[in-house]
């Protein structure tokens, strides 16, 4: 079974793509830009403020289907540098204190102002919950 997400909290997509993809267990959250969903622009200033922003799109959309961070199993970042990674990384593991998900970090050429972008893939067991009913 495969159905889309769609947060009021997070960005609205800009092309034909969705927010999400939930098909059978997992949930895969398209690469996120640092775009405040209130304001509909990028926040420009540095890349901690941009990696929070980032983070918290994904945090939106994982609510909105009924994940959280917990649940994630595999990120990718794509960074405009790779010298911000320390920066990045030190943001970034805020949000995954305990148990880490797998991650690549690649370095590539972002759109315009944009210093990262994050995606996800998340797993819910859901057999686990349906057993202690």
């Amino acid at each position: 079974m495969k159905g889309t997400v769609i947060s009021q909290n997070a960005p609205k997509p800009h092309g034909p793509y969705s927010q999400a993809v939930e098909a059978g267990n997992f949930l895969f959250v398209s690469g996120q830009l640092a775009i405040d969903p209130k304001e509909g622009k990028l926040i420009v200033e540095n890349i901690r403020l941009q990696t929070r922003q980032v983070m918290e799109n994904i945090k939106s959309i994982l609510e909105a289907a009924v994940y959280n961070l917990k649940e994630v199993v595999q990120s990718t970042v794509y960074l405009s540098s790779m010298s911000l990674f320390e920066e990045f990384n030190r943001e970034y593991a805020k949000y995954f204190e305990i148990n880490s998900p797998a991650r690549v970090a690649v370095g590539i050429e972002l759109k315009s102002g944009a210093l990262v972008e994050v995606s996800v893939v998340a797993f819910k067991n859901r057999s686990l919950q349906f057993d202690k009913l």
